[in-house]
């Protein structure tokens, strides 16, 4: 997709993208956040011509997912500042012999962060635990993009020393 112009850039972020540094936990979908050209006359992005290039080489669409060989992806604009630094500074990995991009630890802790569904949650701690983040530049994140109020509370609520 990015060859042909329908992608920019890239990062396979959620539980999916944590398995780069954790043990895989159970998940029903692949988030893959992505740059997307803005359409010429257009201030909108739009994830019809994603969806348009996968169903052309026969995968299909599930709601907003699309089942892709054996995987349903669920396609997400990195338009916000958080998302756009995670993949300007993703890690480039190898996925059986395909180079892929997934976020810095630090960058999945903002997010799970800034989601903070119970599994988000869950999945931070882990991170923590599996002593993977380097807290320097998580808290330079979280200050970046004013998540640190919302980091309090999870400490407050997660992390407090009994």
């Amino acid at each position: 997709m990015q060859a042909n112009g329908v992608i920019g850039g890239y990062v396979i972020g959620d539980a999916v993208g944590a398995t780069f540094y954790l043990e895989p936990s159970a998940t029903e979908d692949i988030d893959i956040f992505v740059l997307l050209p803005t359409l010429p006359g257009s201030f909108f992005l739009e994830l019809t011509p994603v969806y348009e290039y996968l169903k052309g080489r026969g995968s299909k669409v599930e709601g907003e997912r699309i089942l892709v060989g054996d995987w349903l992806v669920q396609f997400l604009r990195a338009n916000g500042p958080l998302e756009r630094e995670a993949l300007d500074e993703a890690v480039h990995t190898d996925v059986e012999g395909v180079p892929t991009f997934v976020p810095r630890a630090e960058h999945l802790v903002a997010l799970a962060l800034r989601v903070g569904r119970a599994k988000d949650h869950a999945r931070i701690i882990q991170f923590l635990e599996q002593n993977v983040v380097d807290l320097d530049k998580l808290n330079r994140i979280l200050t970046r993009h004013g998540l640190l109020p919302t980091w309090e509370k999870f400490e407050r609520r997660y992390l407090k020393e009994e």
